[in-house]
């Protein structure tokens, strides 16, 4: 009989299910599933006997460090602005961690100290980043191994409604923070581009305006974008040789234009308005928007000529934005739903409206293109792609992309297999390959073709 082992799971959102049920599988593990509210914790073990709810605050550090100090593993699936305060309690209780979130500065600087403790902390493995890793290194290591060079690498990622589900104007949902959505709409971007790096700053939307068709099924009519800084890729993939090096979010087409005008009205701002406080009189939407505007008038018509003049709209683009704004409920006498600034009273709202319904699904989609010099000089292309979609009444596609690479993960961790340590992300093969094995015999795969 196996020796019982012993894994804290801290964190209740959606990716946790399919991380949880994975790991009670082994009748050796013992979970215990941590929340701030116990009710989140005892609905997420729903009466497994090897499933135990507790509350934890991580905050509160020496609470913390008396639970970590009881198990062999833990499982961080808390926001990243945690994920520091839980890996220093880890090494200083020399417990191993994962979590599915990109490893920070501040977790780097760890590195050592985990090393020293002889723990693992794994990070970088859900879906993007984690799966991307997995197949992306694949074939780097495949055409480095016979001597080939890698000449371009682009690499498309995007969680999304299914098409009969992207029924609203951002043809988006949300399965996590529409903060988070949103605030990556402001972000910079930088890639390679024929051997010349290329700077996206991202002010008058320049970012949203990148955007351009991306062909990978042709029913499916996305558009992508650069995703931050692809540059670090080259080292992080060990491809210095490659002339284009580009990282990129899919969406579908009307996102982007959509975005843009969102941005230009002002609804990206962060900056707080004492209209929008919570402590403010109650306001309605096209009170606020006629603020936001910097306009006396609050009826419909002027509203809908002020952001046709802000954005500069025109033809079927001015169709489709003001119908989204009017969709959004911005035009009318809906009350707003005040905090404090005008991005995260339109937060309140998306999350309101673009919820995902109880019979509708979400879609991954994952695509790495390459452009391939073999050792003879000749040329080639190779793709590697990953699509899949959630289930009606079960767990949506995000959900298993991201909480399944972990678990398995953990489960190796602990099995043994994954030795190395520090605080590392799958980029070495005897990190990334049982995992990726693991991981196809349980139907996340990509298919890999060339021509």
């Amino acid at each position: 009989m196996a020796a019982e082992k012993k894994i804290l799971l801290i964190g209740s959102g959606f990716v946790a299910g399919p991380c949880l049920n994975y790991l009670l599988r082994r009748p050796e593990n013992k979970i215990t599933v941590a929340c701030r509210t116990i009710s989140k914790s005892q609905a997420l073990c729903n009466g497994h006997p090897n499933a135990t709810p507790i509350t934890l605050d991580v905050s509160n550090e020496a609470q913390l460090d008396a639970e970590v100090a009881k198990h062999d593993i833990v499982i961080n699936l808390i926001p990243y602005i945690y994920h520091p305060i839980v890996i220093k309690s880890c090494i200083k209780n020399k417990k191993h961690c994962c979590t599915t979130s990109y490893v920070s500065p501040v977790m780097a600087e760890m590195d050592e100290a985990a090393k020293e403790a002889g723990v693992t902390c794994m990070n970088e493995i859900g879906i993007d980043p984690g799966v991307d890793h997995l197949y992306a290194l694949k074939v780097i290591n495949e055409v480095h191994e016979r001597k080939g060079k890698i000449i371009s690498f682009t690499s498309w990622c995007g969680g999304l409604p299914v098409p009969e589900d992207s029924n609203n104007p951002l043809g988006y949902k949300f399965s996590w923070s529409a903060r988070g959505v949103l605030l990556a709409l402001r972000n910079n971007a930088r890639y390679l581009k024929d051997g010349k790096i290329v700077e996206i700053e991202n002010v008058n939307g320049a970012l949203m305006k990148s955007a351009k068709p991306v062909i990978i099924y042709p029913g499916y009519a996305f558009v992508g974008y650069p995703n931050r800084d692809s540059l670090s890729y080259l080292e992080r993939y060990h491809i210095p040789e490659a002339k284009n090096c580009m990282r990129g979010t899919l969406r579908y087409q009307g996102f982007p234009e959509f975005a843009q005008a969102l941005a230009e009205v002002g609804f990206l701002d962060d900056t707080p308005k004492d209209y929008l406080a919570k402590d403010a009189a109650p306001i309605t939407w096209n009170v606020a928007l006629a603020k936001i505007l910097g306009i006396e008038a609050t009826d419909a018509a002027s509203l809908k000529q002020a952001v046709t003049q802000k954005c500069n709209l025109s033809g079927e683009n001015k169709d489709a934005i003001l119908y989204g704004f009017n969709w959004l409920g911005l035009f009318s006498e809906n009350p707003v739903v005040q905090n404090g600034n005008a991005l995260d009273c339109l937060c309140a709202t998306l999350e309101q409206k673009l919820q995902y319904g109880p019979n509708e699904r979400d879609l991954c989609v994952l695509q790495h293109k390459f452009e391939v010099e073999e050792a003879d000089g000749s040329r080639n292309n190779v793709s590697s792609t990953g699509f899949w979609t959630g289930v009606v009444g079960g767990d949506s596609a995000m959900a298993t992309t991201v909480g399944l690479p972990c678990g398995i993960a953990v489960q190796l961790i602990l099995d043994g297999v994954i030795t190395r340590r520090g605080v590392i992300a799958p980029m070495e093969k005897d990190v990334y390959e049982p995992i990726r094995k693991t991981l196809a015999d349980e139907g996340i795969f990509m298919v890999e073709e060339k021509w």
